[in-house]
This record gives structure tokens, C-alpha cells and sequence, in this order.
């Protein structure tokens, strides 16, 4: 053979070797990451109570498996972003939920069970969201890093229903969910989640002519009114959920008019641990 013919074989070959390699990164990347951990956990140690509505979280349970724990936000810690860029949306979303509550409770086992309430991590300078507490795609992140920038600030995800998947470890909170969220079935269980909160009657209401609803719809009022699905009004986005809120049609329409008073109950942020 030639020594030029030989030498394009040699690199045919050779640029082939790189097409396969870089394939197969491809593939790998584009793999759901595995919450097995998580869900194990959350399995093990999160009661769900009031008909679904809320969760109890046993913490000492959890303190006991720490190790797996830590195995999982080791895990989550390895995630490079080009990794991370790879996946879908929904996968993506899935990932940044779970870590935000793995996170959550790792912080509230830092205390345990010397801790009546997430705010008791914080102090005069910085409270307890703002802290750098997990190397996340390359940065150490706190969880109002996580989200506020990864989750609500990108613009990526844009969807409200967030505010009933992350969970702050108080009770005022919406539930932590006893199932790691997952891409391919993340929409579901977001609708679930919301559902769920919604349908508490202790949180959420129509009582007094007016909507009594959870001050997480006063804090984060913007999120509810960015049109998903079709609802520019608070009192639009809290019609679609008519049904979990027990309300007449007469009284879902007046909602979203605008000609229903809402207001904002008081939030409770004792921890959520199982009750004594």
C-alpha cells in the first residue's frame, strides 16, 4: 500500500476513534442522572400527613443514614455543567429541586436536634439561605443560589408550580414529597405537589368572601403571573386549580376578574419534624 494511501487510512481511522468517543460522552451526559439515593431517603424517612396535604419529616431517621446522604450530594456535586447541558429541561428541573432539598435537610442535620427552625442557621450578617454550602456545576452554591439563580432566575423553567416542590423545612412550607422528583414524570408530580398544598385548608382558603391563601403567593407574586398556562393574575392562577380549592364557578370567576379580595395568611417556620 502507498505510504499517502496508508496515512489516510491511519486517519480515517483515527477520526472515527474521536466521532465514536465523543458519541458516547454524548450518550453518557444525556443520561438521567440517578436520584436512587434520594429517594430512598425521602421513602424511609418522609410521612405524608392531613391526606397528603403536608409531610413530617423523621430527622433522626435521617441522621442516621447521613452517609448515604452525603453519598448523594457527592454525587450531585460531581455533575459537570457540560453534563448538566446535555439534559432535558424536565431533567434538568428534576435534578435542581432535588438538590435544593437534599440540601435543605443536610443543613437542618447540622443542628439536629438542637433546632426548633431553619432560622436558627442563620445570624445577624447572613441568614441561612445565602450561605455557600455545596459545589454545584462548578461553583459553591447556597440554596438561594439554587433557587433563585438556577431554578427561578435563568428563565429557562418559568413554571410556578416550583414553589411547591422545594421545601424550606418548616411547616408553613409546602410538603416535602416522600418521592424524588424525575424528568419523566416531573410535570405530574409538580401538578400533584400543587394540588396538594392548595387543597390545605389550614394554608389555603375561601373563607370570609374572600382568598386566604399561603404569604408564598405574596412573596413570589411575579412567578404566578407570567401566563403558565394562560394566567397573568394571581387570581388567575389560583382558578386553575379551582377544584383543590373547593371554590363555586361564580367564585373562580370572580378570581380571575380581579373582583376577589386575597390575602396572605401568617407563615409558620417551626420545623417540620415529626410531631411529638
Amino acid at each position: 500500500m502507498p505510504a499517502n494511501t496508508a496515512l489516510k487510512a491511519q486517519l480515517i481511522r483515527i477520526t472515527s476513534l474521536f466521532i465514536l468517543l465523543g458519541m458516547n460522552s454524548t450518550f453518557v451526559n444525556s443520561a438521567p442522572f440517578n436520584h436512587n439515593d434520594w429517594q430512598i431517603l425521602v421513602h424511609r424517612h418522609v410521612v405524608m400527613i392531613n391526606d397528603n396535604h403536608a409531610s413530617e419529616v423523621d430527622y433522626a431517621g435521617m441522621q442516621k443514614d447521613e452517609q448515604l446522604l452525603n453519598q448523594y450530594l457527592l454525587s450531585i456535586s460531581d455533575v459537570t455543567r457540560p453534563a448538566f447541558d446535555h439534559w432535558s429541561k424536565d431533567e434538568q428541573l428534576a435534578f435542581l429541586i432535588n438538590a435544593y432539598n437534599a440540601v435543605t435537610v443536610k443543613r437542618i442535620l447540622e443542628k439536629y436536634p438542637d433546632i426548633k427552625s431553619i432560622k436558627e442557621l442563620g445570624s445577624w450578617f447572613q441568614n441561612p439561605w445565602k450561605k455557600p454550602v455545596i459545589e454545584l456545576l462548578g461553583e459553591k452554591r447556597s440554596l438561594d443560589d439554587i433557587e433563585h439563580g438556577l431554578i427561578r432566575g435563568s428563565g429557562r423553567y418559568n413554571d410556578p408550580r416550583i414553589h411547591f416542590a422545594v421545601n424550606c423545612a418548616s411547616i408553613g412550607c409546602p410538603a416535602l414529597q416522600n418521592s424524588a422528583f424525575i424528568g419523566e414524570k416531573i410535570d405530574q408530580q409538580l401538578d400533584s405537589a400543587t394540588n396538594n398544598f392548595l387543597g390545605d385548608k389550614t394554608r389555603n382558603r375561601y373563607a370570609d368572601s374572600k382568598m386566604q391563601v399561603s404569604k408564598i403567593f405574596d412573596w413570589y407574586r411575579g412567578d404566578f403571573e407570567k401566563g403558565f398556562r394562560g394566567a397573568a393574575s394571581l387570581g388567575a392562577f389560583l382558578a386553575l386549580y379551582k377544584n383543590s380549592l373547593s371554590l363555586t364557578e361564580e367564585q373562580s370567576s370572580q378570581l380571575t376578574s380581579g373582583k376577589m379580595t386575597i390575602s396572605f395568611l401568617p407563615y409558620d417556620w417551626r420545623l417540620n419534624g415529626l410531631s411529638q
